[in-house]
C-alpha cells in the first residue's frame, strides 16, 4: 500500500478531479491541509438521485428546441421528466462525447450519422460547457453541505482542476475541453487560470504500461499508450441493435421500449452474464407480460448465452491486439494487470480477458472501487506525482527543407523541386526532421530540441511566423519525407513564434558562390517538451554566445 506523504503546502487547498464518460461521469474531490495526509473523497450525492451512495451520474442531457438545456443525468432519467421531453419535442442526448474524438483513432466502426446529433445551433463545446457546469454545480453544492461553511469559502477561488481524457486525444481536444472549462466559469482565461488544469489521459478503452520502482515509490510508462474506441458504451450499442431484432413486431419495439430494456440491460446483464451456454434475462414490464413469440415470459426476456457474449468479442479483442502491439516495446517481463474503470465490473469481459492473460503467466486484478478509480487516480497524479516518465506514442517532428547533396540520390530524384533559398544555396522540400521517435521514454522536464536556420533578404523580413508539428502515426521506423507514406501524417499543433527580438542583433552576409547582394541569416532552437500530458514550447537564440528564451503561442486546429 502506498504510504502518502503529508501536504507541503502552507494553506488551504481544493483539487476537484472530473472523469466525464461517454456514459457515465464521476467526480472525485481532496481537501488538503497543511501537514495533513491527503485523502481522496468522492461526490455521492446529485439532483434527483434515488438512492444516495451511488459515485455515478449518468452522462444524459435534454434540450428544447430552442436550445436551452432542461435536464442532466439522473434528473433526465424521471418517468415525469420523459413524458414532458417526448410531449414538448425535446432533445435526448447519449453519447455526446463521442462528438470530440480525434478522426485518427482506430474507429472504424463509428461513423458521424451513429452518434445521436446535437442540438441545432450547439457545438460540441457548448454541450461540454453546460455539462461541465453541472458537474461543478453538484461538486460546489455537495462540499458546502458535508462541511463548514468557512471551508468552502477558504478555497473556492484557487481550486486546482484535474479532467481526464482518453489516451489517443491530444492537443486539439485539450483546447476544446479547456475552452469550455473557461466558458463554464471555472477558471478566468488567463494564464493564471490556466495553470489550474491539468489533463489526465484515461479511458474508452485505454491500456497503458508502467514499471513500477519502491523506496521512494514511482512509475515509469515503458509503451506507447493504445486507445481503442470499444468501451463499454459500444457493448451497449450492439445490444440495441440486437434488441431491436429480436422485438421487432412487438409491442416493445419502440424507441423509447428500446431505451427503458438497455437501461436495464446496462445496470443487470451486461454486469451479471458469465457463462455463454446458458440464457440471459432481461426484466421487460411486469411479471404479467407474456409475448412467447418474442421469447418474453413473466416480464423478462430470454436470450441465448452466446447472443450476448458476442457483444463483446470486437471490445475484449480490441484489448488483446492492443496489449499484444504494446508489448513489442517493452524488454521487462510483463507480470501484472489492472482492469480500472465501470467495464471491469462485468464478469464476462473480466472473465474472458482473465483467461488471456493467465495464459500469459500474467495476474489480472480489478479494484473493487471500480467506478472511482480513474477520477481517485487523477488525485493521486497531481498529489502523489508518481509517474516519473511516459513514452512517445507516435513519432514528433517538422517539416522543413534541407541543403541540395548532390550525392545523395533521394535528393537527384527530387531535382524538379529543388530552390534558391535568399542565402543563394539550393534546398529541397518536403523533408521531415524527427524531435522524438515513437517508443521513446521522456519526462516533464526533458527538453527535445530541433535547430533552424531562417535566410531572410531584409532584416525586417524576422516576424511572427507559424511552424507545424507533425505526428507521424505510421509504420516506418525513421520518415525523411512528409510525400512518403503522407496519409500518415498530420498536423499537432502550431508553434506561433516572434523571431522579432531574436532578429535585432543580426548583421548582414554576402550572398554565396559570388552572388551579388547580401542576406540575414538566424539560427535558432524551438524546444518542445513532452513529458506531462500537455505539450509544452519555448523559442531559443543566442546572443554573443549566451541562451536568450522567449514563450511562444500552441495553436490546435479544430479536428
Amino acid at each position: 500500500m502506498l504510504k502518502r506523504k503529508p501536504y507541503t503546502g502552507l494553506t488551504r487547498q481544493l483539487v476537484l478531479a472530473f472523469d466525464i464518460g461517454t456514459t457515465y461521469s464521476d467526480i472525485s474531490y481532496s481537501i488538503l491541509q497543511p501537514g495533513e495526509i491527503p485523502q481522496p473523497q468522492g461526490v455521492t450525492k446529485y439532483p434527483g438521485q434515488g438512492q444516495v451512495g451511488d459515485c455515478k451520474l449518468p452522462s444524459i442531457m435534454y434540450y428544447d428546441h430552442v436550445g436551452d438545456l432542461k435536464a442532466v443525468g439522473y434528473e433526465a432519467l424521471k418517468d415525469e421528466l420523459v413524458e414532458v421531453a417526448l410531449t414538448e419535442g425535446w432533445v435526448k442526448l447519449e453519447s455526446w462525447k463521442l462528438h470530440l474524438r480525434p478522426k485518427h483513432l482506430s474507429s472504424a466502426h463509428i461513423k458521424d450519422s451513429d452518434i445521436p446529433p446535437l442540438p441545432r445551433g450547439k457545438s460540441v463545446v457548448d454541450v461540454l460547457t453546460d455539462f461541465i457546469r453541472y458537474l461543478f454545480q453538484c461538486a460546489e453544492t455537495y462540499i458546502q453541505e458535508s462541511y463548514p461553511r468557512y471551508i468552502w469559502l477558504s478555497v473556492k477561488d484557487e481550486i486546482q482542476f484535474i479532467f481526464t481524457h482518453p489516451n489517443g486525444w491530444e492537443g486539439a481536444q485539450q483546447q476544446h475541453i479547456r475552452r469550455a472549462i473557461v466558458l463554464a466559469g471555472l477558471v478566468p482565461s488567463t494564464p493564471d487560470g490556466h495553470a489550474r488544469v491539468r489533463f489526465l489521459t484515461e479511458g474508452t478503452l485505454d491500456l497503458s504500461m508502467y514499471s513500477m520502482k519502491f523506496d521512494p515509490t514511482s512509475f515509469e510508462e515503458i509503451a506507447p499508450a493504445e486507445c481503442r474506441l470499444q468501451g463499454s458504451v459500444f457493448v451497449t450499442r450492439r445490444a440495441n441493435g440486437l434488441l431491436q431484432k429480436k422485438l421487432r413486431g412487438s409491442r416493445y419495439s419502440s424507441p423509447e421500449m428500446i431505451d427503458d430494456i438497455m437501461n436495464t440491460f446496462d445496470q443487470t446483464t451486461k454486469l451479471h452474464i458469465c457463462n455463454a451456454e446458458q440464457p440471459a434475462y432481461i426484466k421487460v414490464g411486469s411479471l404479467r407480460e407474456n409475448d412467447l413469440e418474442h421469447d418474453i415470459k413473466a416480464g423478462k426476456l430470454r436470450l441465448l448465452g452466446q447472443e450476448v457474449t458476442k457483444l463483446f468479442d470486437d471490445s475484449i479483442s480490441a484489448v488483446i491486439n492492443a496489449f499484444e502491439q504494446q508489448r513489442n516495446y517493452v524488454t521487462v517481463p510483463i507480470t501484472m494487470a489492472f482492469i480500472i474503470g465501470g467495464f471491469g465490473a462485468s464478469d464476462w469481459f473480466w472473465s474472458q480477458l482473465q483467461s488471456y492473460f493467465k495464459s500469459q503467466g500474467i495476474e489480472l486484478s480489478r479494484p473493487s472501487r471500480v467506478h472511482k478509480a480513474v477520477p481517485d487516480g487523477a488525485l493521486s497524479f497531481l498529489v502523489d506525482h508518481l509517474v516519473k516518465a511516459r513514452v512517445a506514442r507516435a513519432t514528433y517532428g517538422t517539416g522543413c527543407t534541407v541543403k541540395v547533396d548532390e550525392d545523395d540520390p533521394e535528393h537527384l530524384s527530387r531535382r524538379e523541386t529543388w530552390f534558391m533559398s535568399a542565402s543563394g544555396e539550393l534546398h529541397v522540400p518536403k523533408a521531415f526532421k524527427g524531435i522524438l521517435r515513437k517508443g521513446v521514454q521522456t519526462n516533464e522536464q526533458k527538453e527535445f530540441r530541433h535547430s533552424f536556420y531562417h535566410a531572410r533578404a531584409a532584416q525586417s523580413d524576422f516576424g511572427d511566423e507559424l511552424l507545424s508539428i507533425l505526428c507521424y502515426r505510421g509504420t516506418l521506423p525513421n520518415p525523411q519525407w512528409t510525400d512518403r507514406d503522407q496519409d500518415s501524417f498530420s498536423t499537432l499543433c502550431s508553434v506561433r513564434l516572434d523571431l522579432r527580438e531574436a532578429a535585432k542583433t543580426l548583421i548582414p552576409t554576402r550572398k554565396v558562390s559570388g552572388q551579388e547582394g547580401f542576406f540575414y541569416s538566424l539560427n535558432f532552437d524551438v524546444i518542445i517538451l513532452f513529458g506531462s500530458t500537455e505539450f509544452s514550447a519555448q523559442l531559443a537564440w543566442k546572443v554573443n554566445g549566451a541562451e536568450t528564451r522567449s514563450p511562444v503561442t500552441m495553436i490546435y486546429d479544430e479536428d
